[in-house]
Order: C-alpha cells, then sequence, then structure tokens
C-alpha cells in the first residue's frame, strides 16, 4: 500500500508520460486522471518497497493501448461520418435559383447575343467553331459575346439609382472633355 501523498508526487511525471503516449494535452489530462482513479482503487495490490512510478505509469500505459483498441475498433468501424462525406452533396436550390434568373433575362438579349452566348457558354463551343456555325467571322463572335455578356450583367446586376446619376454625371464629363 502506499500514501496518496507519494501518488501526488508521481503526478508530474505521469502527466509527461501521459502527454508522450496520447500527444494531446486533454487527452493526457484525462488518461492520468484515469491512471490516479485506478491506481486508488487498486492500491491494495502495490507492493511496498517497490517503485510507484513504475507501477503506475505500467497501469496508464494498459489503460491507453485499452482506449485505443476500443476507440479503434468502434468508432473506425461504426463511424458514418466518412461515409456521410461521401454520400453528401451541396444544396442545389441557389444553384437552379440563379439558372432560373439567368435563363428569364436572356430574353432580354437581342437573338444574335443569345445566340453566341449560348453556343460559347453553355455548349461549350470555342470561339472557331461558333463562327463556323453561325457563318459570321471569330472577330463578330467576340464581339457579340462580350456584348451579350456585359448587357447581362446589367440586367442582373442593376446600377442602384443612388449611383445611375454619378455614373450618368461621370460619363458626360468624359464627353465633354
Amino acid at each position: 500500500m502506499f500514501q496518496q501523498e507519494a501518488l501526488i508526487d508521481e503526478m508530474a511525471k505521469l502527466r509527461k508520460f501521459a502527454l508522450r503516449l496520447t500527444k494531446n494535452a486533454h487527452n493526457a489530462e484525462d488518461l492520468l486522471q484515469s491512471t490516479m482513479l485506478r491506481a486508488l482503487e487498486k492500491k491494495d495490490h502495490f507492493e511496498s518497497g517497490t517503485n510507484l512510478f513504475s507501477w503506475t505509469s505500467k497501469m496508464m500505459f494498459n489503460l491507453f493501448v485499452s482506449g485505443y483498441r476500443q476507440k479503434k475498433k468502434f468508432e473506425t468501424q461504426y463511424d458514418p461520418a466518412p461515409y456521410i462525406d461521401q454520400m453528401s452533396v451541396q444544396p442545389s436550390q441557389e444553384a437552379s435559383v440563379d439558372l432560373i434568373t439567368v435563363n428569364d433575362n436572356m430574353r432580354h438579349l437581342s437573338p444574335e447575343h443569345r445566340e453566341v452566348l449560348l453556343l460559347i457558354s453553355t455548349q461549350g463551343m470555342s470561339y472557331e467553331e461558333t463562327s463556323k456555325v453561325l457563318e459570321i467571322p471569330v472577330g463578330t463572335v467576340r464581339s457579340r459575346l462580350n456584348r451579350a455578356r456585359s448587357h447581362l450583367q446589367v440586367i442582373l446586376n442593376p446600377i442602384p439609382a443612388c449611383y445611375a446619376s454619378s455614373a450618368s454625371h461621370f460619363s458626360q464629363i468624359g464627353a465633354a472633355a
């Protein structure tokens, strides 16, 4: 049997040992507390004259290994998190609403601009392919695409009224210069 003061004296070394085992301060404190409790429960089994640190550190190691085995067996085998992560999908509502909004506002574009925008943006055609399909020069395709995107951007993100007056004011200044 040992005195509780002797066990308290060993706490600093046991804490270091627990930290080396767990590599985490919180888990080390939990392991230390479990070891101290187990040592107090089993103090009748301690043989006087033997090394208290060796006895408690062996107890700590056994607790650590038992905990590790249990964690490995139950948490990884039946942990649904990896399966849920693989099966989860992002919500599509926002993308669907954006797509509907863009689609509705594309009717405000001219047929030429809409056609170029659809071929390049949704069909994934290159400028050259679009040029051949529409039988127009590549420069015209680029120009129409730029205008279609700009016009659609203005439709989707209109300038607030408070900024519209200053924007027109600056365009008038630029025109006068």
